[in-house]
């Protein structure tokens, strides 16, 4: 590995802990001395990245350092290109638009000598059946109700077409080829449940902040999915159902 290439990859490792993380972790993650490490931290800042900390207390890359896009690599744009193919396929129309529009900002600034990886169309989505919510009406409001962590009353029907309202937490977003699942604490449960975005009648998202942090909830179903009996997995696919 370059010089180059290694200052590049520990902008990466930083990027990627939100936490200080201490030079002997990064190092092994590098497979570097910790005096190379030193180094290249010290190279770094030299260049003008904000990097807080110190030898025996962690290092943390500062918001607002921004990589030039001529420090991508092929397969960095191939992977965006192919990520953002999907989301221009699959996701609500939204969020497809926003995908198009990513996809020739990146395009823009990419170096001359790069621009052929990403007009290559090497690798390519597959085709799918349309979800069952074609339009993905109320994905832009769970979005919304997501990154704000807002509460929401869903009309919804089960399986059976049986009504009912439920005020939940919002979670996550689920995007599979047929159907887009909501995770969400519900109240009236008192548990984690999976609603199937196609069944959702009618939505509206609340001005009051859940009760708990989202991370927090993610954690907790992430841990609790983790937990499950494989019987219970093998019952995985009624849950989105109900």
């Amino acid at each position: 590995m370059s010089r180059a290439e290694r200052l590049l990859a520990l902008m990466q490792r930083l990027r990627r802990h939100r936490q200080p993380v201490s030079g002997e972790v990064l190092a092994d993650e590098l497979q570097v001395s910790l005096r190379t490490l030193y180094r290249d931290i010290a190279s770094l800042k030299g260049q003008g990245a904000r990097i807080d900390g110190e030898p025996g207390v962690g290092y943390r890359l500062c918001p607002g350092f921004v990589l030039p896009p001529l420090m991508l690599q092929d397969a960095e744009i191939e992977a965006l290109v192919l990520g953002l193919d999907w989301v221009g396929q699959r996701a609500d129309a939204q969020l497809a638009e926003a995908a198009r529009e990513a996809l020739a900002k990146i395009g823009a600034v990419l170096p001359e000598g790069l621009r052929p990886i990403m007009d290559a169309e090497t690798l390519l989505v597959g085709p799918s059946p349309a979800p069952d919510d074609d339009e993905g009406v109320h994905l832009p409001q769970l979005r919304r109700a997501l990154r704000g962590e807002f509460r929401v009353l869903l009309r919804y029907r089960d399986e059976r077409g049986a009504a009912s309202e439920r005020h939940v937490w919002p979670v996550a977003l689920g995007f599979f080829d047929r159907v887009r699942v909501l995770v969400a604490w519900c109240e009236l449960r008192a548990d984690f449940r999976h609603f199937r975005t196609d069944r959702i009648d009618d939505l509206q998202v609340s001005a009051q902040r859940t009760p708990e942090r989202r991370k927090t909830l993610l954690a907790r179903w992430r841990q609790l999915e983790r937990d499950r009996s494989p019987q219970a997995e093998a019952q995985a696919p009624a849950a989105t159902r109900r």
